[in-house]
């Protein structure tokens, strides 16, 4: 998370069986446990649906899950590219992106925001407090296709 972070409150008394860093969701009825990972998930899932999205995580990441993805029976992780932050009410989440070439980065930043806090409060109920964006990369269209107008 970014220094100017907002700090998510963290649980008080876990039970030391239970992993450290876990969102409860207590009623009358009983609790709920959330981890880490399931809101991560959600927050990578609702980025990439997003037009203009081109793919989550830096160059390091995305080559592992390019290399990954050759491996029969392996799946890229849906949690690529997203950090976050859960608390016992609260989620701070943190993506980082490539973008389509010539889509607006600001109205993109606005869509994924909107979607990625709409998908985690509404799965979750968590309150997000922030989504913090860091575009890594632009993506134009070839540049990941081989050259095949060159002549040898």
């Amino acid at each position: 998370m970014s220094s100017t972070t907002a700090k998510v409150p963290t649980q008080g008394n876990t039970p030391s069986n239970e992993p450290e860093k876990v969102s409860r969701l207590v009623t009358n009825q009983g609790a709920t446990t959330i981890a880490d990972t399931v809101v991560q998930k959600i927050a990578g899932l609702a980025t990439r649906e997003i037009s203009g999205v081109h793919d989550l995580g830096g160059g390091a990441a995305r080559a592992f899950s390019a290399l990954r993805e050759r491996i029969p029976g392996a799946t890229a992780s849906a949690g690529q590219g997203v950090s976050v932050e859960v608390g016992e009410k609260q989620a701070a989440v943190d993506l980082q992106i490539v973008v389509e070439y010539g889509v607006a980065i600001t109205d993109l930043a606005r869509s994924i925001r909107r979607n990625v806090i709409g998908a985690v409060e509404q799965m979750t109920g968590l309150e997000v407090v922030e989504v913090n964006i860091n575009v890594s990369d632009v993506h134009i269209q070839g540049d990941d296709e081989p050259d095949t107008t060159r002549v040898q």
